[in-house]
């Protein structure tokens, strides 16, 4: 009987990581999906466990390390051991830099950057020991792009890509993988709320002519989780209808 897999996703009740729930339930990976309100997430919970594949709904907050610290202490107190880690959950507080306050650029690094380093940092000592592990962060094509208004998210979103080659350095001879999936524009409730113009805007800068799913990116973490994809760490996959390309 092989390693059990169990996945961490954070952000897991809406979009993105509502989707790569889903589709590792359907995979008949068990995994504890986290949200800022714990209510939402149980009812997510709910909706998608079935008889063999569970999901365990735990309350985490990216913006505050105390709620970090807490949800590693409920992991280590219920025995749950995740050797499949998904770094979804992201905020924004976008202004221009000359506009910026402190706490819209420290708050952003903070959920952004500073929460995958944590959980990241105490995940991925298990993996190791037991020489399996995947690791996928989301970051953003505009982490590679740059974006006005968005110094912060920015830097945030490329830090992560800096972040995950070097963790992929150290931690590939132990069999674990960390990678990187930058979306798009794909959508989601941010994206529906432009404008049609504003959305057709957008559709004429990319060469598929259309928006993105939130299964489309989906698709690339299942992936990269899979046991297809052991020998691919430290890369960044674009899922952005070739609006740029590395």
């Amino acid at each position: 009987m092989g390693l059990k897999k169990v996945a961490l996703v954070t952000g897991a009740t809406r979009g993105i990581g509502l989707a790569i729930s889903e589709m590792l339930i359907k995979e008949g990976i068990s995994l504890i999906g986290t949200s800022r309100l714990k209510a939402n997430v149980e009812e997510v919970a709910t909706d998608l466990s079935t008889n063999s594949t569970k999901m365990h709904a735990m309350e985490l907050d990216i913006n505050d390390k105390n709620s970090i610290s807490k949800l590693l202490s409920e992991l280590e107190e219920n025995e749950f051991t995740p050797n499949i880690l998904i770094n979804n959950a992201a905020i924004t507080r976008d202004n221009l830099l000359m506009k910026m306050k402190d706490e819209e650029w420290e708050s952003v690094l903070r959920a952004n950057l500073d929460a995958v380093f944590r959980l990241t940092r105490s995940l991925i000592r298990p993996m190791l020991k037991t020489r399996y592990g995947r690791i996928v962060n989301i970051s953003s094509v505009v982490g590679l792009s740059g974006n006005a208004g968005q110094s912060n998210y920015v830097a945030a979103k490329a830090g992560i890509i800096g972040f995950t080659k070097s963790l992929a350095l150290e931690c590939a001879k132990r069999g674990v993988t960390a990678n990187v999936v930058a979306p798009g524009f794909i959508d989601t409730d941010m994206t529906r709320a432009l404008t049609e113009n504003q959305r057709n805007a957008i559709i004429e800068r990319v060469p598929a002519q259309k928006i993105g799913t939130v299964n489309d990116v989906a698709s690339a973490v299942k992936f990269l989780i899979s046991d297809g994809a052991s020998y691919i760490t430290g890369e960044t996959i674009n899922v952005n209808g070739g609006l740029l390309m590395n």
